[in-house]
C-alpha cells in the first residue's frame, strides 16, 4: 500500500507545472497560449523573461530529483525507484491539475537522471548543450540527449532497473517530440538563431 501511495505522491509532484506557476507569479501570458503552447522553460523564455524561464527549468528539474532522491533516501527497492521516476515524468506530461495537458518532460527527466548518476546527468546535459550551441534547436538537443541517455546509463553502470527506466524515459521524450521531428525534417522548426 505504501508503494502505491509513494507512486501517487510522485505523480502529483510531477504534475506541478512550474512554467504555469512562474508565468502567474511574473504576470506573464499562460505558456499554453503562446509559442509552442508547451508549459516548459523554452516556451517561457519566449516571453523574454529569462528569470522566469530559469526558475521554470530549475523547478521542473528539481521535482524529478526530489521524488527519486526521497525514494533512494527511504531505501525503496530498485524497482520502486524506477517506477517513482517514471510516475514523476508521467505526472509532468499528463498533469491532473491542468487537464492532463503538460510539458514535454525534458527538464524533469534531467532531474531524474542526475539522481540515477550525477556523472550520467552531467554527460547528458553536456550533450544537450553541445547540440544546442551548434544547431540552436532546443528540440533537436533534447531528442539527441534523450536518445543517448540509456547509452550513458550503461556506460556509467547504473543499476538494471534504472537503465530500464532511462530507456522508457528516453522513448517517452522522443515520442513527445514527434511533431518537432517532423518540423526539423521539413525545415520549419523554430530555431533560437532567429532570436535577437
Amino acid at each position: 500500500m505504501m508503494n502505491v501511495i509513494y507512486i501517487l505522491f510522485s505523480y502529483l509532484m510531477g504534475a506541478i507545472s512550474f512554467g504555469i506557476v512562474m508565468s502567474r507569479l511574473f504576470s506573464l501570458p499562460d505558456p499554453r497560449t503562446i509559442g509552442s503552447k508547451n508549459p516548459g522553460a523554452t516556451n517561457v523564455l519566449r516571453t523574454g523573461k529569462k528569470l522566469a524561464a530559469l526558475l521554470t527549468l530549475l523547478g521542473d528539474a528539481l521535482k524529478g530529483s526530489l521524488t527519486v532522491s526521497l525514494a533512494q533516501y527511504f531505501e525503496l527497492s530498485p524497482v520502486m525507484v524506477a517506477l517513482v521516476a517514471i510516475a514523476t515524468l508521467i505526472g509532468h506530461i499528463f498533469p491532473i491539475y491542468y487537464g492532463f495537458k503538460g510539458g514535454k518532460g525534458v527538464a524533469t527527466a534531467a532531474g531524474i537522471l542526475f539522481m540515477f548518476s550525477w556523472m550520467m546527468g552531467f554527460t547528458v546535459l553536456a550533450i544537450w548543450f553541445a547540440v544546442f550551441i551548434i544547431w540552436r534547436y532546443s528540440s533537436l538537443a533534447a531528442i539527441i540527449a534523450a536518445s543517448l541517455s540509456p547509452v550513458m546509463g550503461f556506460f556509467y553502470a547504473i543499476d538494471f532497473y534504472q537503465l530500464i527506466a532511462s530507456s522508457i524515459i528516453a522513448l517517452i521524450l522522443i515520442l513527445r517530440h514527434i511533431d518537432n521531428i517532423k518540423r526539423l525534417i521539413n525545415g520549419t522548426e523554430s530555431s533560437f538563431r532567429e532570436k535577437k
